[in-house]
């Protein structure tokens, strides 16, 4: 429910707005949160705007559309691409991680600010020309069609009148001027704790993921089975990382963040204690997939509940910190594992991790919704109640797209950007090498370490430590990579978003050169020859977390308009990856030798690590013959 005084005071300005309706209103000054939130005011007439069907093209003016010499753009017209940087005349249009695009019907409606722009009124018009409805930014807006168009089509919505009749009258309901509901305006102490509990969500279930490498021994004797079934513990929980969000990304949409950080994490929770007392091998490997599956929520919701709070210009470091959490989890659960599963038996591993589990579920008990459009929608249907006037709605309930759609959106579309789309499918796949590769670290250490040194799991547990420090040199490089992007201001292109893949990259086959030729029998065991192979951490985690901010970026930027299908197709083939490793890896290390197994590793990761810097000078080229991707 929204905050009574906020609902209160959009009545009024309602009645103010109306009673003025015949002058317009000047623009107001910037918000003093301008970083947050664009601060505009919305006049009640909008004779000086465009009509929505305009297209904004380089070098644009806002003619009336009846002034001598304008273009007519008339409802139904055909609209033309926009563009994302470096033009005159048009705005950049930067991604919103907190737009429905899942469930919104942007081939209707098309994308608007409304989400993010504080007003005096609290509401604009539809047909505002910086902030109301626009067209996406691509040259497909569904997945039949080559062109966008607000359909008012004679054969269509003719008879209703098309868009044209459905906006007629309606206000899209904004945040007021420094709204204190708007989360972007909480403080800052408020904000940082959200961030840091959602991170530590993140943490958690990743390290589910990789807490049970640390005694695979004691399974393999109590279920009699073979090191090849036991691994499939881990390669079951992240294919249920990548399916479950499949379907918590679109009811996240529907329902908003909150209730899909507290029913999936419970279930996930509960999922645990069979695993614990798992009587045979089927019953534990089932749950795992379980746990993985509502386990995946808080890796799909994190990053969206990052991007509720702070704006694009403030979220630099905690970005950052999302982007290491991934990666941070998994090698957490064997340096831990190692311990438990020495000093108190393998069903302690399920038994941990069900109780860190709960203790991070009763932390996002605290953090209330963060999703604008599920928030914005809450205040429009009270001021339908408290106005008596039902033209107060949102974008996404004017244009809700029917359940088939959804489903096709969420399940299909995905897999057709990968099918078509040469740099969703080329990021995915460095994206995917690099996560995959962790896994295989958390299966090859125990081979170098445990077979060759002779170690037991807890000590081996331990050489994970430098990945840790890898990481902690990322953290310091990714605010400086974002203050470099943000600096360039409207001039840029996604492709600004691959140094830190140039920086990164080269660093993941160097990590895999140093692991498997410092290591027996190159190097004899003894004395402090430990340092070599377990030093390959440091430049590992430093450039796996570069890789990733990276590219997680650069596909946010490519594709702003279709985020939530290119992010869904990355997590699919990313999981996909990390779910393969650990099926055959101890195996190559023992069959083809440590130097040798490394080798081929490092040199797959050499030739991916080509990728961003081909895209680097080619990208341009290459979105300007998508469909789908920015200009």
């Amino acid at each position: 429910m929204s905050n009574p005084s906020s609902s209160s005071t959009l009545a009024a300005n309602v009645e103010d707005s109306q009673a003025a309706s015949s002058a317009p209103t000047s623009a107001l000054p910037t918000s003093p949160r301008s970083n947050r939130a664009i601060s505009i005011s919305a006049p009640h007439k909008h004779d000086q705007h465009t009509p929505l069907g305009r297209t904004p093209t380089r070098g644009s003016t806002h003619a009336h559309p009846h002034s001598k010499g304008s273009q007519s753009h008339e409802m139904g017209g055909e609209l033309g691409r926009t563009t994302t940087s470096g033009t005159t005349g048009s705005r950049r249009h930067v991604p919103d991680l907190s737009f429905p695009y899942l469930t919104t019907d942007t081939s209707r409606g098309g994308i608007t600010e409304e989400y993010r722009t504080e007003t005096r009124q609290g509401y604009i018009d539809p047909s505002d020309p910086d902030n109301g409805l626009r067209p996406v930014q691509s040259r497909l807006s569904t997945l039949h069609g080559d062109h966008f168009v607000l359909h008012s089509d004679e054969q269509g919505d003719a008879e209703k009148g098309g868009n044209k009749e459905l906006l007629k009258g309606k206000k899209l309901v904004t945040w007021l001027e420094n709204d204190p509901e708007n989360p972007r305006n909480w403080s800052n102490f408020r904000r940082w704790l959200i961030t840091a509990i959602v991170s530590c969500g993140v943490i958690q279930v990743a390290l589910s993921s990789a807490i049970v490498t640390g005694d695979f021994k004691d399974q393999e004797e109590a279920f009699g089975v073979s090191s090849e079934v036991i691994a499939l513990t881990v390669t079951l929980t992240v294919c249920g990382f990548g399916t479950g969000p499949l379907l918590w990304s679109p009811l996240s949409e529907l329902l908003g963040r909150r209730l899909l950080w507290i029913v999936p994490t419970f279930a996930y929770i509960i999922f645990n204690i069979p695993c614990a007392l798992a009587p045979n091998i089927g019953c534990l490997l089932a749950s795992r997939f379980i746990c993985g599956f509502f386990g995946s929520a808080p890796l799909t919701l994190a990053g969206g509940t990052i991007a509720d709070i702070w704006g694009p210009e403030e979220r630099g470091f905690a970005i950052a910190i999302f982007a290491a959490a991934p990666y941070t989890g998994p090698v957490i659960g064997p340096l831990i594992g190692g311990f438990i599963g020495k000093y108190a038996g393998w069903r302690w591993l399920y038994w941990v991790n069900m109780i860190s589990a709960g203790v991070v579920w009763a932390a996002t008990l605290t953090i209330p919704e963060t999703f604008a459009p599920a928030l914005l929608k809450r205040r429009a249907k009270q001021l339908r109640q408290d106005a008596c006037d039902d033209s107060f709605v949102t974008e996404q309930e004017l244009f809700r797209k029917p359940l088939g759609e959804i489903v096709i959106e969420t399940l299909i579309r995905p897999f057709e950007m990968l099918a078509t789309e040469p740099i969703l499918l080329l990021m995915s796949l460095y994206i995917s090498l690099v996560y995959g590769l962790l896994y295989a670290f958390f299966f090859a250490f125990p081979v170098v370490f445990g077979e060759d040194y002779g170690w037991d799991d807890a000590k081996t547990g331990l050489t994970f430590i430098p990945v840790f420090f890898g990481v902690g040199l990322a953290l310091f490089v990714t605010p400086w990579l974002e203050k470099k992007y943000t600096a360039k201001g409207d001039n840029v292109t996604p492709e600004d978003r691959l140094p830190g893949m140039l920086i990164g990259g080269p660093f993941v086959p160097l990590s895999l050169f140093i692991f498997g030729w410092t290591a027996p029998p190159y190097v004899a065991p003894g004395g402090g020859s430990w340092v070599g192979p377990c030093s390959a951490g440091i430049p590992f985690g430093f450039g796996m977390v570069l890789v990733y901010f990276s590219a997680n970026a650069y596909l946010i930027e490519a594709f702003p308009d279709y985020v939530a299908s290119a992010l869904a197709a990355k997590t699919v083939v990313r999981s996909a990856a990390g779910a393969a490793m650990p099926l055959f890896i101890a195996i190559m290390f023992r069959k083809l030798g440590n130097g040798p197994a490394a080798t081929i590793l490092a040199a797959v990761a050499i030739v991916m690590a080509l990728i961003p810097f081909a895209f680097a000078k080619y990208g341009a080229s290459i979105r300007a013959r998508s469909k789908r991707a920015a200009i």
